[in-house]
């Protein structure tokens, strides 16, 4: 058997890319008279936190012995996450008559995918999920007063063009991104 099929039975890619394609499709079908930013962070954290749960494997000291370049995977595990989470939003929005900002979907998709590697790193890469969804929760709740705190709590409904979204969600991405290939999940 080859180390990619074996990296993905161990990860259970299988099973999170069918969760991912069934949790875009129902979030879609509920929403798709009213596409809009929420619907579409709501999508994205589901289809990120149901495959963030494999960030680790069932073996941890087994992946920081093995011989293999493990940050070249991570990296790769994390990119395919963000890829399959964000190319199913795009793919359900052509669907509908509503269309969000290709901006929105990348910045939401960076930021929450560092939400994803930071919670594999710091608490295991089962608990992969828990701070993307965590963060989703919040935002609908701030109340957007213009000021810097709340473009950067709220982050993920802010319009393309705020600033401080944008540089919280590219330093959210960054953060996760390097700690999780650098590190990879916590035992």
């Amino acid at each position: 058997m080859r180390w990619a099929t074996l990296y993905a039975r161990s990860r259970q890619l299988p099973a999170a890319f069918a969760a991912l394609v069934v949790a875009t499709a129902v979030l879609w079908f509920v929403a798709r008279g009213s596409w809009s930013p929420v619907p579409v962070m709501l999508t994205l954290t589901a289809g990120i936190a149901v495959a963030a749960i494999g960030l680790s494997g069932q073996d941890p000291d087994l992946d920081r012995t093995a011989a293999l370049p493990w940050p070249v995977r991570r990296l790769a595990h994390l990119a395919l996450i963000g890829l399959a989470a964000g190319g199913a939003v795009l793919a359900v929005q052509e669907l509908g008559p509503a269309v969000v900002d290709l901006l929105i979907i990348l910045r939401d998709t960076a930021g929450l995918l560092g939400l994803a590697g930071l919670a594999a790193t710091l608490a295991g890469g089962q608990f992969g999920w828990t701070l993307p969804l965590l963060w989703a929760a919040i935002t609908p709740f701030v109340q957007n007063d213009g000021s810097t705190t709340s473009h950067i709590v709220g982050w993920m409904l802010q319009p393309p063009g705020a600033p401080a979204a944008t540089w919280t969600a590219a330093a959210l991405g960054a953060a996760g991104v390097v700690a999780y290939t650098g590190w990879g999940g916590r035992r």
